[in-house]
């Protein structure tokens, strides 16, 4: 019974669309425009279906995952980086929350920002052409952020201390909703928000990006242009990652099922991506230092990494 309305979700999707893909074409519109936003659409349900189970896995297990990072001791890196590489809303927020009051050492704290995915996943997932870069994603992105988390607190010595009890004030997630806190009708709305806001993004940067394919493309100057900095691109997608923002991880990852970047410089940019965990840091600590040794620690290890993937990349 199951399976026979999941099959006609499926025929009734599939119509849907194929009646939105006719009525877009007949608009007469610029082949790199309908393509945009067919391709956009098509994403629409499948994301909205990974927000629904994403948001019912944080409303049931979120406190946990926070109590697990709180009481961690030396595996506190391992667990952190296996909890921020689930695609969630806000754990790079209450990751820089619990360093910021002593919970966890730097090396932890590194290591989630490193794992975060923020939107790379469930893109991913919604677009089965590039499903194919999931799985090394993940797995670069867990042992890179495991290795480096344990080596930061190894070399720096750092440590635990014991909880100050500061006052940080509340903070919001992405959509401007609590992360802390979760109400039972957030189930629905913030996947039904965060798809429209994620969905506004996908088809912004897609019509970019197609408009920019389409003017290189016709101009052979530009695309060689384009191409030569195809070498040095890790470096500037890991700078671009810094950006807090959730619209840079979807850029990088539409750049990348686009071909318009290779792996090794999506890597890179999502590497440094801490979404909106690095804001909270800058402004809640004292020591402004300790803030900017993150930030470089961040970069190398994005910009090394993306290189390397670069390099490897090219004798696969």
């Amino acid at each position: 019974m199951i399976v026979n309305f999941l099959k006609s979700i499926v025929e009734l999707n599939n119509n849907i669309f194929s009646f939105a893909d006719v009525f877009i074409e007949n608009l007469n519109l610029s082949d790199w425009i309908s393509d945009a936003i067919i391709d956009s659409l098509h994403i629409l349900p499948l994301i909205f279906l990974i927000f629904i189970i994403i948001e019912v896995i944080e409303y049931f297990f979120a406190d946990k995952i926070n109590l697990i990072m709180k009481r961690s001791e030396k595996n506190a890196p391992l667990f952190g980086s296996v909890a921020a590489i689930f695609p969630q809303c806000g754990f790079s927020v209450i990751a820089s929350t619990l360093y910021v009051e002593k919970y966890i050492t730097k090396g932890s704290l590194i290591a989630i920002y490193l794992a975060t995915s923020d939107e790379a996943i469930p893109i991913l997932l919604a677009t089965p052409k590039s499903i194919g870069y999931l799985i090394p994603l993940i797995i670069l992105k867990l042992i890179i952020a495991i290795t480096v988390g344990y080596l930061v607190d190894f070399i720096l010595k750092d440590k635990k201390y014991i909880l100050k009890k500061e006052d940080v004030e509340d903070i919001d997630g992405c959509c401007h909703h609590e992360v802390i806190g979760r109400r039972k009708r957030d189930l629905l709305l913030h996947p039904l928000k965060h798809t429209v806001n994620i969905f506004s993004f996908i088809l912004l940067i897609t019509l970019a990006l197609n408009g920019l394919i389409e003017l290189i493309s016709s101009n052979i100057e530009l695309e060689n242009i384009v191409k030569s900095f195809q070498v040095i691109m890790p470096l500037f997608t890991a700078f671009f990652g810094l950006i807090p923002n959730c619209a840079v991880s979807i850029a990088l990852t539409m750049l990348l099922i686009k071909g318009s970047i290779s792996f090794g410089a999506a890597l890179a940019g999502l590497l440094s991506n801490g979404g909106l965990g690095i804001i909270i840091l800058c402004k809640h600590t004292e020591n402004k230092e300790d803030t900017i040794l993150i930030v470089k620690i961040l970069l190398v290890v994005s910009i090394v990494s993306g290189f390397l993937v670069q390099i490897v990349e090219q004798f696969i």
